[in-house]
């Protein structure tokens, strides 16, 4: 039986406390595509007021991990990188939409975006990743 790129996804999402712990909604799934979203809460905050990078990145990596992973190939992060283009404040809705660049057998090449309630750009990660030989839910 085959598995669907939303049932791999929902299989991770049981497991993956830090994405539950940010509050991830997700959105939409198709293969090597992902779009999810999350409400900023004030314990996101740095010390300078605005929201800690880490934040934008962590939403960003879970959608990564998401398109990367939902053909039920277990791929892991290789590199990543963020470009950091606007402030984040308490309250913001953040959506982070993965898109895939190249899925080769593997690495596969990802580029996310993630905007604000207001469809402002506030941060741009690319990422690639390495493709294992295992499943994420075992194939019957």
């Amino acid at each position: 039986m085959n598995t669907t790129p939303e049932q791999v996804v929902n299989h991770m999402m049981e497991n993956d406390l830090f994405s539950q712990w940010l509050g991830i909604e997700i959105l939409e799934i198709k293969e090597g595509y992902s779009k999810i979203k999350m409400t900023v809460r004030k314990e996101m905050i740095n010390g300078f007021g605005i929201v800690h990078g880490g934040i934008a990145f962590s939403l960003s990596d879970s959608a990564f991990a998401f398109a990367c992973n939902n053909r039920n190939v277990l791929s892991v992060a290789l590199d990543t990188s963020i470009n950091f283009t606007k402030p984040v404040h308490i309250g913001d809705i953040l959506t982070a939409e993965a898109k895939e660049l190249q899925n080769g057998k593997s690495t596969g090449l990802y580029h996310i975006t993630i905007t604000n309630q207001n469809d402002h750009t506030v941060a741009l990660f690319k990422g690639t990743c390495f493709r294992t030989n295992k499943s994420l839910i075992p194939k019957m």
